[in-house]
């Protein structure tokens, strides 16, 4: 069960959100699909009203921190238009079709910029855990869209 989702915020909350491939397939930990998300999440502030900023992508799911506009689409909404892109999209780079991401997802309202960067610190480390990295720098799968630290604090 998600958390009401309000569409207007006086001071949007940053949030956190895990979801993860079907099936938990290790698709996403490649140059490519990286470059797709990237570009999915970049246009998302214009097109509708979230921002994102930290994110990585793990071989089987995806962590993001998103924070709306006042005006942006419920959360539910946007995350179905951004996965569905993106499926459509990471379905034709690998040349295949069918199922591409588990329909629910984790999503958590983070009450601070100090949770937002406790959580990232935590997330970052994902690869290093994992054994795929010695470092959480080295993870080349993961970025940073936007300063949520600006966005956060819009009204």
């Amino acid at each position: 069960m998600h958390l009401p989702h309000l569409r207007s915020f006086k001071n949007a909350p940053i949030v956190f959100i895990t979801t993860c491939t079907h099936r938990r397939e290790p698709l996403l930990a490649h140059p490519e699909i990286h470059e797709i998300a990237h570009d999915i999440w970049t246009q998302s502030a214009q097109l509708n009203g979230w921002f994102v900023g930290h994110y990585i992508l793990m071989p089987n799911h995806v962590h993001l921190f998103a924070c709306p506009q006042h005006d942006a689409l419920p959360l539910p909404g946007w995350m179905q238009i951004w996965k569905t892109i993106a499926a459509k999209r990471i379905n034709r780079a690998l040349g295949r079709c069918g199922t591409f991401w588990q329909a629910e997802y984790f999503d958590r309202y983070l009450r601070s910029l100090r949770d937002y960067a406790q959580k990232w610190d935590y997330v970052a480390l994902n690869a290093v855990r994992k054994g795929l990295v010695n470092h959480p720098e080295d993870w080349p799968y993961r970025g940073t869209i936007h300063d949520l630290r600006y966005h956060a604090s819009r009204d």
